[in-house]
């Protein structure tokens, strides 16, 4: 497998109402070859902020899922490697060093994980599950696709060689517990449709005790309790994200 094609990086991002965000994130990517934005149709200042960067490509499309939106913004880079950003994602200067030495120097990989700092509330979480979150950000785009399988929590397809970069992409997760909630319950539901589509039941056991399970693993064995009253709150909210699933799976069963 030859990954030294086009070694061009287009930057993709996709958007809804990160006006809080956008200003800081686009100017840190002045070594992007290509920056692309696309937007599921903000109310807020996002589109008025990435317009304001001539080398911003801003695009609306209509989201569906998290998949499928990603795949749509691939489809628009002219580029082969793709850098994917969330909005409150950050490169450090390191990272940042790192990416650009990788994509001179690769000549084996088709895509590389990245481990991040996860943030909230303006404290660094080092344990309630997060100390080993890592997630695919680098890749070429004619060796990987995002599953349309998944809705959310979306899954990178690969094929090749998979290499982890050294340095942690900075991950502001979210600035306050209600916006952090709002966010568990929408990942909650898709969850649950990407499970009815698939044709699979619950019982009320499980919705019962894989709620419980997660918050005690993420809370002792993962050592939650560490974080203090923080990572109580990020167990918890985990914890809520697989109720809901269970919830709204049911309510879709029961319409049906």
């Amino acid at each position: 497998m030859n990954c030294n094609l086009n070694k061009k990086l287009s930057v993709l991002i996709i958007t809804l109402n990160e006006e809080v965000h956008m200003n800081a994130l686009l100017s840190d990517l002045d070594f992007a070859d290509e920056i692309i934005v696309v937007d599921s149709f903000s109310s807020d200042g996002t589109e008025s902020i990435c317009k304001s960067f001539s080398k911003v490509k801003f695009i609306q499309h209509k989201f569906e899922d998290y998949s499928s939106q990603r795949n749509f913004a691939i489809a628009q880079a002219k580029n082969d490697w793709i850098l994917f950003l969330d909005a409150d994602e950050r490169l450090t200067p390191a990272l940042k060093n790192e990416i650009l030495v990788m994509l001179k120097n690769n000549e084996t990989y088709s895509a590389f994980l990245f481990y991040r700092t996860f943030i909230y509330e303006n404290t660094i979480l080092r344990f309630s599950g997060c100390q080993n979150d890592k997630i695919f950000r680098l890749f070429n785009k004619n060796y990987a696709t995002y599953k349309t399988d998944r809705l959310v929590h979306e899954k990178l397809e690969v094929n090749g060689k998979i290499g982890v970069l050294k340095n942690k992409l900075t991950h502001y997760s979210f600035s306050d517990y209600e916006s952090f909630k709002s966010k568990i319950i929408s990942y909650g539901k898709f969850k649950a449709q990407e499970k009815f589509i698939k044709k699979q039941k619950t019982s009320y056991v499980r919705h019962i005790l894989h709620p419980i399970y997660n918050f005690l693993y993420n809370y002792i064995v993962r050592l939650g309790f560490l974080d203090g009253r923080k990572g109580m709150t990020i167990c918890y909210l985990n914890a809520y994200c697989i109720h809901i699933r269970y919830q709204e799976l049911r309510n879709l069963w029961d319409k049906k």
